[in-house]
């Protein structure tokens, strides 16, 4: 009798796959006050001096629990689609090696890394374990570019019009658009299956309506299926705030901490509690849960270039353009509210990694997701610019789009998600590849009755581990497989053993270095720095292990011996700032426990102690250099506040005069060399703190011009951060600098990490671009890595890939954890394989497209002429298009734009790009290098905000009580939505703007600031809460704001007619204005290009 036999992937009988996670709440809303009450009455004008006792979080990596199929929760049905484990892809063994079919092109600049090594030969040690002492390496550095993002469409066949009319479908062949407003047709593929039928080249698109992601949490068990016709109008929402993050500790149910945003008011503790508000996660804008799939006809495989059936998914523009991009006759007017625009939605998506043994899309990374591990890892870990890889290099060139992952290896989880499993193997570690040392992940095959397995990086066949053998079940998968993590998740952690050490597990060292010169101390920058390192003492972490230091500089160096036998803290001063030593240094660097006393009193008169020093000058370099020395035997984090140009000792910089304070007109062609560092020196200190494992940040409060190029070097390098705080307020900077600080120190992050990405046969890693040290070609070197950093990591083929077939990518990342723990964190990722273009724009991910972009512009800033780097970045978005008209669109007018579903909104983000601070003609060195900086390791998330921001009205905010969301709908980059009686908030992830117009109700203006006319209302601004509904309300959305974005945002207020107003209607990307065209404009700029290069 046969027994009934599940396809290879399958869930087995029993298993218990479908329920939720055991912390989910469907329903639930956070409230406004589980977050930090007193951020509402801010009042800083003095500055706040109680130490803050709010509980630190707990360490990110702990003990796992047992791996387990957590139950339901009570009262949520676990009636969901059925999903499967992953088995290894089909085809994936059967990869022929063809020679490709033309010269390799990349849409990315090749800085030509050498060609993926085979491997080592069986029995080599890991790569780990076998690093070059310090000391030894080359002085090659990494460097940083840009991200890209979007969804890969799915569901049945459906098409549906953006306009406020009735439906227009795509015009047929032949027909002569009208040459009126804008309509904008959008469909979606039927599904397509491959040929052999063991897997689709991709999941099926999603109409108009519906963004990709997984079946929203949790569906009806009896739910009907879904209409078929027309979906709601919507886009892919690209402005919604990111999830805010949690400080969940992965072994384990999330933990509550302490707000990293809270400001200590007057007099008062700041209060404990979670650090995001409640456990619950709140609804946020951007998202809409897809219907669930129907099942469609097969569609039979096209050629390449072949146009796609009428119901293609894409958005189409009538344009009043001719074919020689002359105007044609008739209107010309295009409506501007029928343009593709973000448009978000409230409501949470549930995305299931695999399903059916097949990848899923990701949603867009903007949206509020929760992630189910099915076998890929969380998009929140691990994203690629597209959905299915190119069979080929020529197919890759041909599509314009660049091939790139954005990897976040300590990326936060969302509170409902499964924790990240650790896994301890014993002394003999954990599974690996003998030839290229890949990870054990769920896309190795096992044979042979599971005595080998093959590798999915390089497909070698190795020996199964005796101590790790199992037998294979009917559908080929190891019968444990499901009870192993590392068998059945795209992310585990692996205990690390001592061959992935060199030395033992360094402690948590955490020096701070103060400015002391004669500005810092006027400007009330170093008691701000003193005040907020004094609060932050009691978030580090507890315990011996914990070991602290603190040193202060002007035209000198002083350290503090903090040792408890002594009464007082002693001062030691290092006069010579040209040859530096440290003096004590068993005595500078003293564990917390026995120093915490001496530290609060030294922090406590360190304002005082120099407030009649006239010093002007500042050996930064020196200071840096001097407190390296004392960490050098440890390594640890060196956090340095600054506030003036470095002008005394090792690395003493000059204005550059005119140059630094000028603005940098666009007839200037040699300005971009302003942003190159003056010399080597800052590098080559970088570069020997990264060999010692000593993180950089600098904390720049500055009101005048301080060469953050030169001195960014260090924080880049070493994997660190730059702050920025111009110019420095006294009023309303010390809020921001304490809860940055408070952030840095207590957000998830590890210590003396090394990262190496691998990819399967065919496709190599071209290049990392990020904040860290490259010491040999295949790794990077991380002394710091933390929660919101991110590399970009570029890829080229060497070989064609097998069509059908998948192909992985996988990312280790060897670190210490915040408590003394060597872990390995392995990420994988595993892709179908297409030959079609259709489906490579289909899966398209404009999100991460669009963050490649973003970097790499930063990249070519330094190095080429604005006018260039914008010609550079307007192509890479034309080429994209181009590509495909002219192979995948219906066959239409040439009147009209066509652009496809997933890329729709390219061309906004890219003019917002090109109207950036980093672009823009009229923006300060500093602020410009600053740009650069903070671009360079910024996560996918928060890419899109940084150049398209959010803009909400809040003088109406007592109309939205119907909203689920806290944050009302946004509101178009455009002045045309900006009305002199109104009063809109305007937030980019970094600052936070608040336009007052000249006619706005006294009332509003009463209830929200406490003044009577516009004219009152002042420049340096802290934001109170009074004794009004509409007044608590924006409190609300402020602190929501600066949960979502895991930043505290600077707020300033703007008013109508003066510079703040002109800087407020700059970030209007949508206007004309010098900075660019319209959006209008430049969608038909972009057409007309498409024409000529069509023409042509």
């Amino acid at each position: 009798m046969a027994a009934n036999v599940p396809p290879p992937g399958a869930p087995r009988p029993g298993s218990n796959y479908l329920v939720p996670p055991p912390n989910y709440n469907p329903n639930s809303q956070r409230t406004p006050d589980s977050l930090a009450d007193n951020m509402q009455n801010l009042n800083l004008n003095r500055q706040p001096s109680l130490p803050n006792s709010a509980p630190r979080p707990a360490v990110p990596f702990g003990q796992p629990p047992p791996f387990h199929s957590s139950a339901p929760s009570p009262g949520i049905p676990a009636a969901s689609p059925p999903f499967s484990r992953p088995g290894p892809p089909p085809g994936a063994l059967a990869r022929p090696v063809v020679p490709p079919s033309g010269p390799q092109q990349t849409t990315l600049p090749p800085p030509g890394a050498p060609l993926r090594p085979i491997g080592p030969p069986v029995g080599q040690p890991s790569p780990f374990a076998s690093r070059p002492p310090p000391g030894s390496f080359p002085s090659s550095m990494g460097n940083y570019a840009a991200p890209v993002s979007g969804p890969i469409p799915s569901g049945p066949p459906q098409s549906s019009n953006l306009l406020s009319g009735s439906l227009a479908p795509p015009p047929p062949q032949g027909s002569q658009p009208v040459p009126a407003s804008l309509p904008l047709v959008t469909g979606a593929f039927p599904p397509a299956r491959a040929p052999s039928g063991l897997m689709s080249n991709g999941p099926p698109t999603f109409g108009s309506r519906a963004l990709p992601g997984g079946p929203r949490f949790p569906p009806a068990a009896n739910a009907p299926p879904p209409p078929m016709g027309p979906p709601l109008q919507t886009t892919t929402s690209a402005l919604a705030g990111p999830r805010a993050p949690s400080m969940a500790t992965p072994p384990g149910p999330p933990m509550q901490t302490a707000s990293p945003y809270l400001v200590p008011p007057q007099g008062t503790l700041p209060p404990p509690g979670p650090p995001f508000g409640s456990p619950t996660w709140s609804m946020q804008p951007g998202q809409v849960a897809p219907p669930p799939q129907v099942p469609g006809a097969a569609q039979p495989p096209r050629m390449f270039g072949m146009p796609p059936p009428p119901n293609q998914s894409m958005t189409t523009i009538q344009s009043a353009i001719g074919q020689t991009g002359a105007p044609v006759t008739g209107s010309s007017k295009i409506d501007p509210t029928q343009i593709p625009r973000p448009m978000p939605n409230s409501s949470v998506i549930l995305h299931e990694t695999r399903q059916n043994n097949q990848a899923n899309a990701p949603p867009p990374a903007t949206s509020d997701y929760i992630v189910r591990d099915n076998g890929n890892c969380s998009p929140r870990y691990m994203r690629c610019t597209v959905n299915q890889i190119p069979c080929t290099a020529d197919l890759l060139s041909t599509s314009g789009m660049p091939l790139a992952l954005l990897v976040q290896p300590l990326a936060l989880p969302h509170p409902s998600e499964e924790p990240i499993q650790v896994v301890d193997f014993g002394e003999s570690g954990p599974v690996r590849c003998s030839r290229c040392k890949g990870y054990i992940n769920p896309f190795m095959k096992f044979i042979d009755q599971g005595r080998r397995f093959i590798c999915n990086f390089c497909g070698f066949a190795d020996e199964t581990p005796r101590d790790y053998h199992c037998n294979l079940g009917p559908d080929g998968r190891r019968r444990d497989a499901d009870e192993r993590p590392e068998l059945c998740r795209g992310t585990v952690e692996f205990v690390a053993t001592r061959e992935y050490m060199v030395r033992d597990p360094m402690p948590a060292v955490f020096f701070f270095l103060i400015d002391v010169s004669m500005n810092a101390i006027q400007t009330g920058a170093t008691a701000a720095a003193c005040s907020a390192i004094s609060q932050v003492i009691s978030d580090l972490p507890e315990g011996p292990q914990t070991i602290v230091g603190v040193a202060t500089f002007d035209s000198t160096i002083h350290f503090y011996n903090l040792k408890r036998a002594l009464q007082q803290p002693l001062m030691l001063i290092v006069p010579d700032v040209d040859d530096v030593y440290t003096p004590l240094q068993t005595d500078v660097l003293v564990p917390l426990p026995e120093c915490r006393q001496h530290l609060e009193l030294l922090l406590d008169s360190i304002p005082t102690m120099f407030q009649t020093s006239k010093t002007t000058d500042s050996a930064f370099g020196a200071a840096v250099k001097a407190a390296f020395l004392a960490m050098k035997s440890t390594g640890g984090k060196l956090m340095v506040f600054q506030s003036v140009l470095p002008s005394a000792g090792i690395g003493a910089l000059s204005a550059r005069e005119a140059e630094g304070r000028a603005n940098v007109s666009a007839g200037e062609k040699e300005a971009h060399k302003l942003l190159q560092p003056v010399d080597k020196t800052f590098k080559t200190m970088a570069i020997e703190f990264a060999e010692y494992q000593v993180c950089v940040d600098i904390f720049i409060t500055t009101q005048t011009y301080a060469d953050i190029t030169s001195i960014s070097v260090i924080p880049r390098t070493t994997g660190g951060q730059v702050y920025y705080y111009y110019p420095f307020s006294v009023v309303s900077d010390p809020a921001k600098l304490y809860n940055d600080l408070r952030w840095n120190v207590t957000r998830p992050q590890g210590f003396e990490a090394v990262m190496r990405v691998r990819c399967s046969q065919g496709i190599q890693v071209q290049e990392y671009h990020g904040n860290f040290c490259k010491r040999i070609p295949t790794d990077v070197d991380l002394p710091g890595i933390d929660c919101d950093k991110s590399v970009m990591v570029t890829l080229k083929h060497d070989d064609k890939l097998q069509d059908g077939s998948e192909c992985a990518f996988q990312c280790a990342l060897l670190y210490t954890t915040i408590d003394g723990q060597r872990r390995i964190r392995v990420t994988t990722l595993s892709l179908p394989c297409t030959n079609l273009l259709s489906y490579l724009f289909r899966s398209a991910d404009l999100d991460t497209q669009f963050t490649c972009f973003l970097k790499q512009a930063a990249h070519e800033i330094p190095i080429n002429p604005l006018p260039r780097v914008k010609e550079q970045v307007t192509n890479l978005c034309i080429n994209s298009l181009l590509s495909y008209r002219k192979f995948c669109a219906t066959p239409s007018s040439s009147g009209q734009l066509i652009l496809p579903e997933a890329l729709k909104l390219l061309p906004l983000y890219t003019l917002a790009l090109l109207k950036s601070t980093g672009l823009r003609t009229d923006v300060r060195i500093d602020d410009r290098s600053f740009w650069i900086n903070y671009v360079s390791s910024l996560s996918t998330t928060l890419a899109i905000p940084l150049v398209y921001p959010r803009m909400i009205a809040i003088h109406d905010l007592n109309t939205k009580e119907g909203d689920d969301s806290l944050i009302p709908p946004f509101v178009p980059l455009s002045s045309e939505h900006v009305s002199d009686s109104g009063i809109y908030l305007l937030e980019n992830g970094e600052d936070c703007l608040i336009y007052i117009g000249s006619s706005v109700d006294q009332v509003i203006l009463k209830q929200l600031f406490g003044v009577s006319s516009v004219q009152e209302v002042p420049t340096q601004y802290v934001l109170q809460q009074h004794d009004n509904p509409l007044s608590k309300k924006l409190n609300d959305v402020m602190n929501e704001i600066r949960r979502q974005r895991c930043s505290y945002l600077r707020l300033r207020l703007c008013k109508k007619g003066d510079p703040s107003g002109m800087l407020f209607f700059s970030y209007m990307v949508e206007d004309q204005n010098q900075a660019g065209p319209s959006y209008v404009d430049f969608l038909v700029h972009v057409h007309r290009q498409i024409q000529i290069k069509m023409s042509s």
